[in-house]
């Protein structure tokens, strides 16, 4: 019996896996490295479970649902976690102080270049410890993956970074201001709550595009990803910082500028690669921004996902923490100089024909 295949290359063919070998085996290396790095460091390497009764709760993150039949027959629904994230910080409650992850994550309605709906993540988290000890962290684990892969810059579809060079550290208003010529600040309230027809009225002077049904949160996306993102770690990794605490859902508020939040992502070549937070350790303001995801996640796309509980539970005896999450693939795909993520995967997920 034959079948045709959807791929005219499938990567399981030796002549294309004996290309993609070196960059497979450079990808070992670089994460032995890591799991040595921070075992040097004593932290202590965890394993979170997949299945989770809530995958996550932030609009626009689609997981993958399944279902359990229990022994008496009664089926529930449970979720492929997309980051081990809650399961991290309730280690974070039993007593644990300095931890690891590297997980095999999935989401939904993702597959690009830089997006594959299975893929890993590696967090990490430093109870009673600010979030700026994970800035110093970034700068160790970027310099390690380059020198584990024997190149001196970080490279993407002819983009570089030097690893090495001091980081680029920009608050996400002034990049508004830099890029967009925006005063972000300008539409944000000290209570959190966010003004769009300041904002629409700024984008518009532009000459941008408004829809008479964007929001606030619409807008700012449009204008960071199609604006911003591309001028960041440009010859240097950047480290974008104190988001809007209206956009930072796990994120503690600053204490400078209740407007902004705790919240950093690390970008080199135009590339985001990881996502920081000094933890919220709120359960009732944690509860309060969960449902609000949930209420545009139903306006959006017509579900919500459930809250987990238990995590809300462990949240109030959580101490003092800063966390990040890095994608490792996106991150050999930089040490490597590869130019999709699919070519640093062991075994990519089978693609559709039309993809």
């Amino acid at each position: 019996m034959t079948s045709s295949s959807p791929c005219p290359s499938p990567w399981w063919q030796p002549r294309i896996h004996a290309d993609r070998r070196p960059l497979l085996l450079t990808r070992n290396r670089i994460q032995a490295a890591l799991r040595a790095h921070f075992s040097t460091r004593d932290f202590v390497e965890v394993e979170a479970a997949c299945l989770q009764v809530s995958p996550g709760n932030e609009a626009h993150l689609s997981a993958f649902a399944t279902e359990a039949i229990r022994h008496d027959g009664l089926r529930e629904t449970l979720y492929l976690h997309t980051s081990p994230e809650f399961a991290c910080k309730k280690l974070l409650a039993a007593g644990e102080t300095k931890i690891l992850s590297i997980a095999k994550v999935f989401r939904n309605r993702e597959r690009g270049p830089l997006h594959h709906p299975e893929f890993t993540m590696v967090e990490w988290y430093r109870a009673n410890e600010g979030y700026a000890a994970l800035m110093r962290d970034c700068a160790e684990v970027l310099g390690l993956a380059a020198e584990t892969a024997g190149v001196p810059r970080l490279t993407y579809r002819g983009r570089e970074a030097d690893p090495f060079a001091p980081f680029e550290r920009l608050s996400v208003a002034e990049a508004f201001a830099r890029h967009a010529g925006i005063d972000l600040l300008a539409t944000m309230a000290r209570d959190g709550g966010t003004d769009r027809d300041a904002l629409a009225s700024a984008i518009a002077a532009r000459g941008l595009r408004v829809a008479e049904d964007d929001t606030w949160a619409d807008l700012y996306s449009r204008i960071l990803v199609g604006l911003i993102e591309p001028h960041l770690g440009d010859g240097r990794p950047t480290l974008l910082c104190e988001y809007p605490v209206s956009e930072a859902a796990l994120a503690r508020p600053s204490p400078s500028d209740p407007r902004v939040a705790e919240r950093f992502e690390l970008y080199a070549c135009g590339v985001e690669l990881a996502n920081a937070f000094g933890e919220l350790t709120n359960p009732a303001e944690q509860r309060r921004r969960f449902e609000a995801e949930m209420d545009e996640k139903a306006r959006v796309y017509g579900e919500r996902y459930p809250i987990d509980e238990d995590f809300l539970d462990a949240l109030a005896i959580m101490p003092e923490a800063s966390g990040i999450a890095l994608g490792f693939d996106r991150l050999v795909m930089l040490a490597t100089g590869a130019p999709r993520i699919d070519d640093v995967v062991w075994t990519p997920v089978t693609r559709g024909s039309d993809a």
